[in-house]
């Protein structure tokens, strides 16, 4: 396809002048870009790219371990356990700059640090608010 084709063609995309984009606009695997924004990353890259990466997988880690001591009959230090994440992770937002939040910034950063924090306050209180309840 030429180039003056591609660019009076009204059937592609505005952005699409080379020819070279797939037909929804996406780049597709053997185009040569590796990266975001045509960045080649390396090939073995497999750990967090930024220091919020790592809060985010001790996040994870902390509900894994209270998932699984919730599943062994004690819900109650599980939670804790989980509600510990999600307080830790409010900090981390908090505490780090958007460019180094990783995972952890989704939205703006007071409404990322409300979110997280108040569902694991609001854990730690119902867990031990709630009354044991016979067997």
């Amino acid at each position: 396809m030429t180039v003056e084709r591609a660019v009076t063609d009204p059937a592609l995309p505005p952005d699409d002048a080379d020819g070279t984009h797939d037909v929804d606009g996406v780049h597709g695997a053997d185009d040569g870009v590796d990266g975001v924004d045509g960045v080649d990353e390396p090939k073995g890259r497999r750990y967090p790219s930024t220091i919020g990466g790592i809060f985010y997988l001790v996040v994870l880690a902390a509900t894994a371990v209270g998932i699984g001591i919730v599943s062994t009959g004690d819900w109650r230090p599980g939670i804790r356990w989980i509600a510990g994440g999600l307080i830790l992770a409010a900090a981390a937002r908090l505490i780090l700059p958007a460019r180094d939040a990783g995972m952890l910034a989704v939205r703006h950063r007071l409404v990322d640090c409300l979110m997280l924090a108040g569902v694991g306050v609001l854990l730690i209180f119902l867990a031990s608010t709630i009354p044991n309840q016979p067997v």
